[in-house]
C-alpha cells in the first residue's frame, strides 16, 4: 500500500474511523529530519500489511497539526481505533517506527 496524503477532508474517513493501526507522520518539506524518515515511511507503507500509513504536511493542514498538538516535527501518531495509541517526536529508526504501531 502507498503513502496516503491526509487532509482535514479525509483525515476521519481514513484515520479516525479505520478498522487498521493508522501510522500517521506529521511532516514538513523545510524538516530536515522529515526528510531523512520520509524514505522509511514510505518502505513501512509497502512492507507492512494489517496497517495504514498517512501523512500530514503541517504547513498545509495547521488545522489538523493544531488538533494533535503538534510541536515540533517530524511527530509520529499511531491510531487505533480512533485514538493515538503512541507519539514518537524526532527521526527514529524503522524499527522504532515498527514498533510503535506494534506495540
Amino acid at each position: 500500500m502507498s503513502v496516503i496524503t491526509l487532509t482535514k477532508d479525509n483525515f476521519e474517513d481514513e484515520v479516525l474511523n479505520s478498522d487498521v493501526p493508522v501510522l500517521v507522520d506529521f511532516w514538513a518539506s523545510w524538516c530536515g529530519p522529515c526528510r531523512m524518515i520520509s524514505p522509511i515511511i514510505e518502505e513501512i507503507a509497502a512492507e507492512e500489511n494489517g496497517i495504514k500509513v498517512g501523512k500530514v504536511n503541517v504547513d498545509d493542514e495547521p488545522e489538523l497539526a493544531s488538533t494533535y498538538n503538534i510541536m515540533s516535527i517530524p511527530t509520529i501518531m499511531v491510531f487505533k481505533n480512533g485514538e493515538v495509541v503512541n507519539v514518537a517526536v524526532g527521526a527514529r529508526p524503522k524499527s522504532a517506527l515498527l514498533s510503535l504501531v506494534k506495540s
